[in-house]
């Protein structure tokens, strides 16, 4: 079962697709919010969740003041899972505004003109690191100045490459996940 954790949605359920999805799990979820609340990183932000799946990420953001929350993901069945889950929170949080893009995130990216102050990455295990490379990239123009991105992997896969324009901060480990955390580079 995947609940969002905390914030006005707390304990609500979401609905998961029956196969394609690999849920961030709620202490992994739990572990990263904390750190990112406790910096003053979600409230009152534009996130992005790109490869939403569920769209829990982007979710527990939206239960925890984020204002703008935009959620994509290429499979048509996670689309619309995403689409229900977040007219379920919205009925917990009225006034955050929610999208959901059923398309690849490197399209998505390359498509839009909004900034993200948070991005989760959190692409199913099989994805290449050359396309989260192009996803990165592509994503640095989005960014506003104060932003910070999130890559989950296995722990089994090499860092991200980090384009001009984001340095590393941090590597925390959860079991099998990696969470790899990356600031907008200052000049």
């Amino acid at each position: 079962m995947t609940r969002i954790i905390a914030g006005a949605a707390g304990s609500t359920t979401l609905r998961v697709p029956k196969s394609g999805t690999r849920p961030t799990s709620d202490r992994v979820r739990e572990a990263l919010f904390s750190s990112l609340e406790s910096r003053g990183l979600v409230d009152d932000t534009a996130v992005a969740d790109l490869y939403a799946g569920t769209g829990a990420l982007g979710l527990e953001a939206a239960s925890r003041g984020a204002v703008e929350v935009v959620l994509v993901d290429r499979a048509a069945a996670a689309a619309m899972v995403c689409r229900e889950n977040a007219r379920t929170v919205q009925q917990r949080v009225p006034g955050v505004r929610i999208d959901v893009h059923a398309q690849p995130a490197l399209g998505f990216l390359r498509g839009t003109v909004r900034t993200f102050d948070l991005v989760f990455i959190d692409p199913p295990y099989d994805v290449t690191e050359s396309e989260i490379a192009e996803v990165l990239d592509a994503l640095v123009p989005r960014l506003t100045r104060d932003a910070v991105v999130i890559v989950e992997r296995s722990k089994r896969s090499p860092e991200p490459t980090w384009p001009a324009g984001l340095e590393p901060f941090s590597k925390r480990s959860y079991g099998e996940t990696v969470a790899w955390e990356a600031v907008v580079a200052t000049a």
